[in-house]
């Protein structure tokens, strides 16, 4: 599914990722741990086709991200810790998703009620003028809307009331869910100790732990 050799990247003259060689299958559930600055988010960025390795490769279904970018991230749904500033309604928003992202809006609307937010009621409303909870619900249900093989959730519950919590774990766990890869960044490891089944800790730009488990230890 995901396979990344010998990736090296620096910025700004500094080594951020050092060596980092992977493969996550399909169906995983990675939860990707470490210290602030130890690379977690620049190896998303990586993933991503954000940042171009300084050398090494990285593929998705076998398609390389550096010339088969398009392809690569075709089936890649991406939810980050900060929402862009996006001056779209909600209205637009989920035509725009449901025409690149090729989603239903009514399945957006839908998850968003399952998350406690009714998009209906905030439809003309502009997305950078939502509370962090509501944009995070609704960056979260256009995300699970889609039909896509990988899921990437950087701190995906950060911004979330209880309730939300609960649902984001209660989709993650759905039985829809088993063949589908999904990748988190996060440091509340209690809400996903019975859902990931790998944990990968990096320290200092490189892979200080990497183990399969059914349960997650801090």
């Amino acid at each position: 599914m995901i396979d990344i050799q010998n990736l090296d990247k620096s910025l700004s003259g500094q080594k951020i990722l050092s060596g980092i060689t992977l493969n996550i299958a399909d169906g995983e559930k990675v939860l990707f741990l470490g210290h602030n600055g130890a690379g977690k988010t620049t190896l998303i960025r990586c993933l991503l086709g954000e940042y171009r390795p300084d050398c090494g490769k990285v593929s998705v279904n076998g398609h390389p991200l550096a010339s088969e970018r398009v392809e690569a991230l075709r089936k890649i749904a991406f939810v980050p810790q900060l929402p862009p500033p996006i001056r779209f309604t909600l209205n637009e928003l989920f035509e725009y998703a449901s025409k690149i992202g090729l989603c239903s809006i009514d399945k957006i609307k839908e998850t968003s009620l399952y998350f406690g937010l009714d998009a209906n009621a905030h439809k003309h409303k502009a997305f950078y003028k939502l509370s962090g909870g509501m944009k995070q619900k609704i960056l979260i249900s256009v995300a699970f809307s889609r039909d896509v093989d990988v899921y990437i959730f950087d701190e995906p519950t950060a911004n979330l009331d209880a309730i939300g919590r609960d649902r984001f774990r209660e989709l993650i766990g759905a039985p829809e869910m088993s063949n589908k890869t999904v990748i988190f960044i996060s440091h509340r490891l209690e809400e996903l100790a019975n859902v990931v089944t790998r944990v990968i800790e990096l320290d200092l730009g490189r892979v200080v732990r990497d183990e399969r488990t059914l349960t997650v230890s801090a």
